[in-house]
């Protein structure tokens, strides 16, 4: 039985809908008749998943009088009654489904939560989903429910055409009033049913099927839903008028998750495309990054670029703000950070001071952390600068430190940025990490605790790990942030940059 919540709150627009649909304003004209007490005192039909409307019977201190029970269990109004009841009762369990669907707040968790409250309410078991938007602009999945991957891959190998989701998506939709079912009571009864489709429907243990298409108002067609019975059955007429409401709301519910998922990935694209493609190859360094937008899409970057006298440039860096903008900006100042690295990277303070200048004068309502590295891999020499950003993290053999870098401001805070820089002399083997501040909010923990936790990770690595700058920031990420990097609710960026010496 569902847990029904005690609150009832339903829309006018939708109670007279439902009521009208539901016959509740003739019943007193279908009920008229008074001396037919066979009529009156049939079964009720069976309310949806597992509710029993029957009102109870009011508790008394003094048994009623036979001629008081009479008029109130054959009067003209005590079927009426009887059917509010059940009317309420269904009202109250569509809410609360519809409640629990509007707490999700991403694709696979509504289209579970579709599969699952579908099921209760056409009494099946078992069911699928198949996500394909009409416009052809994805993302396309099914999704099973008491069914398996591979039980999804037997049922795919059934021609389309004889699967009701396949009939529903592929058959041109109608008038948005109208909803269009398919229902199978009894597949192994059919004329016509496709050999493969009786032979894994057998094999997956069931024998009746019911469909319905997912579409909403503003996108069209999104889906189809079907769920599956053991055994020859069908869903009753109110179980089909609630589960069609249902599957209305999880439409648009749906449409809306499906538009915000879309501007993720393409938010997300737009970031990958303004990094580097690829790392460059540099005689004598190894080089990994691992980059990964939180939600909104935000302003944090690297960069690589080998310079001339075989040097190289590392830089991270991270604007305010989220969204658009922000990765529009960080598009931006990454470009003219290669711009300057290639004049003046020799001289990395330089460098930030130019991109502090361009800021303050191009986005004079941001600011930004940057860390410039000019790196002589020959000399296992680097020469940086950082302006309020997180020192970078020195990994050998015999030793993993922090390198001190100079306390100063992030870029356009201050009038005029200028901080001396650093120079680190590693060794052969060694590994200079640089990192956003993303890798330590995400933690959760205060700051000492973060950076504590992450020169742990960097000092647990094996020796074989140390050798491999992959291996390195991917045990880093793991160890970190062992709950994974989409656990909680963090909107922040992750960036890690690893240089091996060799």
């Amino acid at each position: 039985m569902l847990d029904i919540s005690s609150r009832v709150r339903v829309h006018v627009e939708t109670l007279l809908a439902a009521q009208n649909d539901m016959g509740v304003r003739d019943a007193f004209a279908q009920n008229a008749p008074v001396g037919k007490p066979d009529a009156m005192n049939a079964p009720h039909p069976s309310k949806v998943a597992g509710i029993d409307s029957t009102v109870p019977a009011p508790a008394h201190t003094v048994a009623p009088s036979a001629s008081t029970t009479s008029a109130v269990t054959t009067g003209p109004g005590a079927l009426l009654q009887d059917r509010l009841a059940g009317w309420v009762s269904d009202l109250t369990t569509l809410h609360e489904l519809t409640e629990r669907l509007a707490r999700t707040d991403a694709l696979p968790a509504a289209l579970q939560e579709l599969l699952r409250a579908g099921a209760a309410l056409v009494g099946a078991s078992r069911g699928l989903v198949v996500l394909e938007p009409a416009d052809g602009l994805g993302p396309h999945t099914t999704l099973g429910l008491g069914l398996g991957q591979a039980d999804l891959g037997h049922l795919e190998t059934v021609p389309r055409a004889s699967m009701p989701y396949g009939e529903l998506l592929d058959t041109p939709p109608g008038p948005p009033t109208e909803v269009r079912e398919i229902v199978r009571p009894d597949l192994f009864a059919e004329d016509g049913l496709d050999p493969r489709h009786r032979e894994v429907a057998a094999r997956l243990g069931y024998a009746a099927s019911y469909a319905l298409p997912l579409s909403a108002e503003t996108a069209g067609r999104v889906g189809a839903a079907m769920w599956v019975y053991d055994e020859p059955a069908e869903p009753v007429e109110r179980q089909r008028h609630l589960v069609g409401l249902y599957t209305r709301y999880a439409a648009e519910h749906l449409a809306r998750l499906l538009e915000v998922e879309r501007t993720r990935a393409c938010m997300a694209t737009i970031s990958e495309e303004l990094l580097p493609s690829r790392l460059p190859r540099i005689s004598g360094v190894q080089l990994a990054a691992r980059h990964h937008t939180g939600p909104r899409g935000g302003g944090d970057w690297y960069d690589a670029l080998p310079l001339p006298d075989a040097a190289l440039s590392l830089a991270v860096g991270s604007v305010t703000g989220s969204g658009p903008s922000a990765v529009a900006a960080m598009g931006r100042l990454r470009a003219s950070l290669r711009a300057y690295a290639v004049m003046e990277g020799e001289d990395p303070v330089a460098v930030l001071s130019d991109l502090e200048l361009l800021l303050r004068l191009t986005e004079p309502a941001r600011s930004a952390t940057a860390l410039f590295a000019y790196c002589e891999p020959d000399l296992h020499k680097i020469t940086l600068a950082g302006a309020g950003h997180t020192p970078p993290l020195l990994i050998g053999e015999r030793r993993t430190e922090f390198v001190e870098t100079s306390v100063s401001a992030p870029l356009g805070m201050l009038a005029c940025w200028e901080a001396p820089s650093v120079e680190v002399q590693a060794t052969a083997g060694e590994t200079v990490l640089l990192y956003t501040d993303g890798l330590l909010q995400r933690t959760g923990d205060p700051v000492d605790r973060a950076f504590a936790r992450l020169h742990a990770a960097a000092a647990g690595l094996s020796r074989t790990k140390r050798r491999d700058p992959e291996a390195i920031v991917d045990h880093i990420l793991r160890t970190v942030l062992p709950d994974g990097l989409d656990a909680g609710d963090s909107e922040e960026d992750v960036v890690l940059l690893a240089a091996r010496f060799e």
